[in-house]
């Protein structure tokens, strides 16, 4: 087994699981949605990026952006959420809720792609 492989494989399905876990719950309830699970995707989607970096394929590159999309979607999230906390001091809203969600929604989809790539990745590869 490739230690390498293992780490790889864990960032990517760990990314789209937490961004999943984010995601789930009424679109406009803001106690349905956590700030630091925000967070830990966004953290566990940039390394899971910097992984990525290393693959000069063509897969390898769909991987990578996959990856970037989903870093610009989580990261626009979190601005949006900082945005109306801390600067207009609306607080989370029904519709900032669901702006913020629905960020995390198109996120999400790249993770989603990015382990669709992975698995056929290692269903073709020959041992």
């Amino acid at each position: 087994m490739n230690l390498e492989k293992v780490v790889f494989a864990f960032f990517i399905v760990f990314a789209a699981t937490l961004n999943f876990g984010f995601f789930i719950g009424d679109i406009d309830r803001p106690e349905l949605h956590n700030v630091y699970e925000l967070f830990a995707a966004i953290v566990v989607n940039m390394i899971a990026t910097v992984l990525k970096f290393g693959d000069r394929t063509q897969i390898g590159a769909v991987h990578l952006s996959t990856s970037l999309v989903a870093d610009m979607q989580l990261i626009a999230a979190a601005v949006t959420w900082a945005v109306a906390e801390h600067v207009t001091g609306t607080g989370m809203t029904p519709h900032i809720t669901a702006s913020v969600v629905s960020l995390s929604g198109g996120a999400l989809l790249a993770n989603i792609i990015s382990v669709i790539i992975l698995i056929v990745e290692t269903v073709m590869m020959r041992r």
